[in-house]
């Protein structure tokens, strides 16, 4: 028999049980108004995501053009890529579907069966096993689709440099991205599929070129198949099309008078810093990059010894030899440290500190000379008298520092070197030694440890134009929409240096720049019917080249600095400087192939029509490189 407090108990817990269960009813009708209403939106769209399946479309690199804006430098090639969709492949044919894709693209099986191991043999995810693949092979793989289930290709555009030669070190070339790049770009918005400029424009407009990827987005099953007929697509935008400052025909006519001769020559406008043409030889053609041996020909041009990999115009600094005696007269002048119209003997030879420094552009001597007839002939005695007795090395030094030395040019490429301009200060902590006398001797003709680029001598004789500024040198001259081809951007002059020096020094400069070419060392060179140039000529004595057919022989870099015309304004000017490395047979080619450029600018020619003017026919009969 159950008494009434048995009843009691067994009632309570009835009652506790309902609460709980009203109670779990409540929270799961609140989750459920919660998930439906309150949050339906968020996993809509995160379904919406589960069940669809997003493919990149791959958008085209902006295309490169020289400062006309009609000649193409660079375009976009169709390609294509091959991906494999493994869970298409009926499992009993797998090893022969591959095998026979893998024959019809020129790889091995296991090429492909590394890319795409066992563990994803069932995933309906395509894997992407070739790139750069021609139209022929899809061609063939396409009439035989029926035996290739699972097969299927995209379009690829692939980098096509329409004009290689010199102009590979301005234009660069890209390659897949790196971990490092990737490291540095991620938050960019690249990814690790991400095609990047490796050098030149390519690489220091990556981000204008690189456009923006489309997307297709198809509904799939839960194993990834394909089930809508119709993908939703969002087309890829691609990059801003570059135009360059680069004259195509004066890029060609410098590399053609510099020939097949170690060097770089650099052509630009004083007036606004655009860089009408920079050569450096030897070169590389950017389309071995694209290619599937890129890793054997990078490997190549790593190895050779001749670097053609190197930018000499930017990334190579030398002694600047004797054309730093311009920097030398100014600064002499400026300081009023020695007078222009006083002159100094030079025997051919200066004692100093026990050593015996000749004048080597003419043993005998010179004479008695001022500034003006010192810079025509090159006097080596007449600088190191002004160097050591008048200026001082940071007197010098401060001057070459106005003018741009020791410092980048900061031109728009990713890759440059400052050289350098000594001080006591700097040898002490370098080596640890006092500066002595001869060293700035040594420095007030060029050599030493004084260095400096191509460009920045081209900048120095900028400089000399403009009669005291220089503008920061560029490659980009606009930004356009690729499919209107309306401007979007233009680089503006833009002043990089500018001196405190007087003008009437500028002047003087001038003049004996002109003086040099109608009564100096390079008379007959450096004469021209056409226009009237002002420049200077240096030698700089390198240590010999290890080449054994050439023990006995002195080795010189050749320079020649140079504007024209003389008598016209800076901005109907050009700027030139150009060095024939010391590896190359002496043959003083740097104002030859200076007056070439020159002549065939102002006369419209091209190189061997310039050099038949000028009578120089007889010296490029052999335009080899020669060892």
């Amino acid at each position: 028999m159950i008494n009434s407090e048995d009843r009691l108990t067994k009632g309570s817990k009835i009652f506790i049980l309902l609460i709980i269960l009203v109670i779990f009813f409540i929270c799961y009708a609140y989750r459920l108004f919660s998930m439906q209403i309150v949050q339906g939106e968020h996993y809509r769209s995160q379904s919406q995501r589960i069940s669809s399946q997003i493919t990149v479309i791959s958008a085209q690199r902006g295309e490169i053009f020289d400062r006309n804006a009609l000649l193409p430098i660079v375009i976009n090639t169709d390609s294509f890529a091959v991906e494999v969709t493994p869970g298409e492949i009926p499992k009993d044919r797998y090893d022969t579907v591959i095998l026979k894709l893998a024959q019809y693209l020129g790889i091995s099986k296991t090429d492909i069966d590394k890319k795409i191991p066992k563990n994803m043999r069932r995933s309906y995810s395509t894997v992407q096993v070739k790139s750069n693949v021609p139209f022929t092979v899809i061609s063939n793989i396409a009439e035989n689709k029926i035996d290739l289930p699972g097969v299927s290709w995209v379009s690829k555009p692939i980098r096509n440099y329409q004009h290689t030669g010199s102009l590979s070190h301005i234009v660069g070339y890209v390659g897949d991205i790196n971990q490092d790049e990737m490291t540095v770009l991620y938050n960019q918005g690249y990814k690790k599929t991400s095609i990047v400029g490796k050098t030149g424009i390519e690489k220091q407009y990556d981000s204008l070129l690189q456009g923006k990827e489309g997307r297709e987005m198809s509904t799939v099953d839960v194993h990834g198949r394909i089930i809508s007929d119709t993908p939703i697509v969002e087309p890829p935008e691609m990059g801003k099309s570059l135009v360059l400052t680069i004259d195509s025909d004066t890029q060609k006519l410098v590399e053609e008078a510099l020939g097949n001769r170690v060097g770089a020559s650099v052509v630009l406008k004083p007036a606004t810093g655009e860089v009408l043409a920079m050569v450096s030889y030897p070169y590389y053609d950017s389309n071995i990059f694209s290619s599937d041996d890129a890793g054997i020909e990078y490997a190549k041009l790593l190895n050779d010894t001749s670097k053609p990999l190197l930018n000499r115009a930017v990334q190579v600094s030398y002694p600047p030899a004797s054309t730093f005696k311009i920097i030398m007269s100014a600064a002499m002048l400026q300081e009023n440290a020695f007078p222009a119209s006083k002159k100094i003997e030079c025997k051919g030879v200066m004692v100093y500190g026990g050593r015996k420094f000749h004048c080597h552009v003419k043993e005998p001597g010179h004479g008695w000379l001022d500034m003006k007839n010192a810079m025509a002939q090159s006097c080596d005695v007449y600088y190191w008298t002004v160097g050591r007795d008048y200026l001082g090395i940071e007197k010098i030094a401060s001057y070459a520092r106005e003018f741009g030395f020791g410092k980048s040019a900061q031109i728009d490429l990713p890759s440059q070197v400052s050289g350098l301009v000594p001080t006591a200060e700097w040898k002490e902590k370098k080596y640890h030694e006092k500066w002595l006398g001869g060293d700035t001797m040594s420095c007030s003709i060029g050599q030493g440890y004084m260095e400096a680029t191509p460009l920045q001598l081209a900048n120095m004789v900028a400089m000399v134009s403009n009669e005291g500024v220089i503008y920061k040198p560029h490659l980009l001259k606009e930004v356009r929409d690729p499919v209107t081809g309306e401007v979007i951007d233009e680089v503006r002059p833009q002043v990089l240096t500018e001196s405190t020096i007087d003008k009437d020094v500028w002047k003087q400069i001038q003049e004996a720049m002109r003086y040099t070419v109608t009564d100096g060392t390079p008379q007959y060179p450096m004469h021209n019917k056409i226009v009237q140039i002002a420049c200077k000529t240096g030698t700089a004595e390198v240590e010999p080249y290890s080449n054994p057919n050439r023990k006995d022989e002195q080795s010189w870099h050749s320079w020649l600095v140079a504007y024209a015309p003389y008598d016209a304004p800076p901005e109907d000017r050009i700027c030139v400087a150009t060095i024939v490395e010391a590896c190359n047979k002496w043959e003083w080619w740097a104002p030859y192939c200076t007056n070439i450029i020159i002549q065939g600018i102002f006369a419209h020619q091209n190189c061997e029509e310039a050099t038949k003017a000028l009578g120089f026919s007889y010296l490029t009969n052999n335009r080899g490189r020669q060892e």
